[in-house]
């Protein structure tokens, strides 16, 4: 009975660890030669998924007469994403950016973050 137990214990615990349900992380990158543009890529993911809370009562302010000056170079390194406190909250999860609007907001960053 001991053994039947275990075994079951075993085939109920293998199952759950088959059976989970993970997100996978899907890389999205930008090709080198594209040209992101503040106002016409960027502020648009800002309008979509950000003004409802970062506007005049919260920082940074990210609507559209607000956003650039609000961003760098408090939140965003020129150049450097990875060193970018915008981009390490947005990729640690907040406001749920897609990987493709994050991948724009990095692509941006590394060229220079330009007010374009």
């Amino acid at each position: 009975m001991k053994k039947l137990i275990r075994i079951i214990i075993l085939v109920v615990f293998s199952f759950s660890m088959t059976s989970c349900y993970y997100d996978q992380i899907e890389e999205v990158e930008i090709d080198p030669g594209t040209v992101i543009e503040f106002a016409a890529d960027i502020q648009p993911i800002f309008a979509q998924n950000c003004v409802e809370c970062h506007n005049a009562n919260r920082d940074p302010d990210l609507r559209a007469e607000n956003a650039y000056n609000s961003l760098v170079p408090e939140y965003v390194t020129q150049g450097n994403a990875d060193n970018s406190e915008l981009y390490s909250v947005l990729n640690g999860g907040h406001g749920n950016i897609s990987t493709t609007d994050l991948a724009r907001i990095e692509a941006w960053i590394n060229s220079g973050a330009l007010n374009n």
